[in-house]
């Protein structure tokens, strides 16, 4: 990686053992990476709940309950699946606190509404509702992964710490 996460990964682990909270991601143009860098953590099993990577829109539906009538309307890559995808993970684990990423990382697949790059995140916290954002990106298919990771924990962080 071309940050290092550890310093990052280890003030979430804090917030979410102070706040009694677990987290789970949904992973899909990033492969588990998320919880890959989490998981490289020690004690991370105190916090981090489990992963999912559903890189196809049956994982997404079957695992995740996506809709497919929003797969059909707005695409994988939109906030509207992430948000999905967020909000699906929390149901279907014990955590309380999730981060999904969806995206195109190349080096094909985009258009021109939707370039390679083009990656959309959801948050949920509790009590709270989903956050979701859309970032572009740019590089070769490594590059806006390593880039999608960093953004994800990062902004995990500052949502984290906005906590009461």
């Amino acid at each position: 990686m071309s940050k290092n996460l550890h310093p990052i990964i280890e003030r979430i682990g804090t917030i979410l053992q102070t706040k009694g909270l677990m987290l789970v991601t949904a992973e899909s143009c990033t492969g588990g990476w998320v919880a890959e860098a989490i998981t490289s953590v020690p004690n991370s099993s105190l916090y981090f709940e489990r992963g999912f990577v559903t890189y196809s829109n049956a994982a997404k539906i079957e695992m995740l309950g996506v809709q497919q009538e929003t797969l059909q309307k707005h695409g994988a890559v939109s906030e509207e699946i992430a948000q999905e995808m967020a909000e699906g993970a929390v149901k279907n684990s014990h955590a309380q606190v999730s981060l999904a990423i969806t995206g195109i990382a190349g080096p094909s697949g985009g258009t021109q509404e939707k370039p390679v790059g083009t990656i959309c995140f959801g948050w949920q916290l509790p009590h709270q509702i989903s956050k979701i954002s859309t970032q572009y990106f740019q590089g070769d298919r490594a590059a806006i992964r390593l880039q999608s990771v960093e953004f994800a924990l990062e902004e995990l962080l500052v949502l984290l710490s906005q906590l009461g």
